[in-house]
Order: C-alpha cells, then sequence, then structure tokens
C-alpha cells in the first residue's frame, strides 16, 4: 500500500517573461504584461508530494520535518526574494515561466528525496494559476 504526504510552502519572487531570440515587440505581444521590462512579482505557493510506503517502524512515509527541511534549505532559501532572472544562473537561458520553475524545482527535490519515492511539484503563480510536474 502506498500513500501521499504534501508539505506546503511558499516563496516571493520576482522574474520577467522574455524571448532573447525575439524582438521586443514579439516578447511583449506574446508574454504582455509579463514582459515588463523591470520585471514583476509572485507570491508562489509550493506543495511537495511525495508518494511510498508506510515505513513500519516510524509510521512515515517520509519525515514531513525533514521534508521541511529540505524545502527550506534548497527552495525558499534560494529563490525567497530574489529576481529569477539575475539571481537564479539556471534561468539566465531559460524562460522562468511557471511550467520552468517547477521543473527546476522538481529537479533540485529529485535529487535530495530519495528515489524509491514518488515526487510531485505543484507551483502556483497565482491563487488560479499553477502548474504541476512529476517528472514524466
Amino acid at each position: 500500500m502506498e500513500i501521499t504526504v504534501s508539505r506546503k510552502a511558499h516563496f516571493n519572487a520576482a522574474h520577467r517573461l522574455y524571448n532573447k531570440k525575439w524582438s521586443d515587440e514579439k516578447n511583449s505581444q506574446v508574454f504582455g504584461k509579463c514582459n515588463y521590462p523591470n520585471y514583476h512579482g509572485h507570491n508562489y505557493e509550493l506543495i511537495v508530494s511525495v508518494k511510498g510506503k508506510i515505513n513500519p517502524e516510524t509510521g512515515y512515509v517520509i519525515d514531513m520535518g525533514e521534508l521541511k527541511t529540505i524545502i527550506k534549505n534548497e527552495i525558499e532559501d534560494r529563490l525567497d526574494h530574489k529576481n529569477l532572472n539575475l539571481d537564479i544562473p539556471h534561468f539566465s537561458n531559460v524562460i522562468p515561466s511557471a511550467e520552468n520553475i517547477c521543473i527546476f524545482i522538481y529537479n533540485i527535490l529529485r535529487n535530495k528525496i530519495d528515489k524509491d519515492f514518488h515526487l510531485n511539484v505543484k507551483l502556483y503563480e497565482t491563487p488560479r494559476n499553477f502548474v504541476e510536474y512529476s517528472g514524466i
């Protein structure tokens, strides 16, 4: 039997959606307000879900305190109050869309959480707009 446990976290970050290969006009047409040259910010909500078997010795799938620490150290501390385009080297050549941010977070966490667990990352850019990635 497998069960999913989840931890919610948040961070605030700024970004600009801009394709360096396109003209300013095309970027403005495609990305609209998200292309603002001086960037814009979001209060991101993050839900990290881990699915696996319950360890009979602990009753846990994963220690939630351990998961909390991984998320804080690897994601919140890295991304909170940052300009993703300028402060995060990965996004110097990758457009920091919600989709790409979610995959970036997943890849970091995948390297920190036991591969025996199924990992799912859900990222809310706004209360109504969110993306989800599970490595598939």
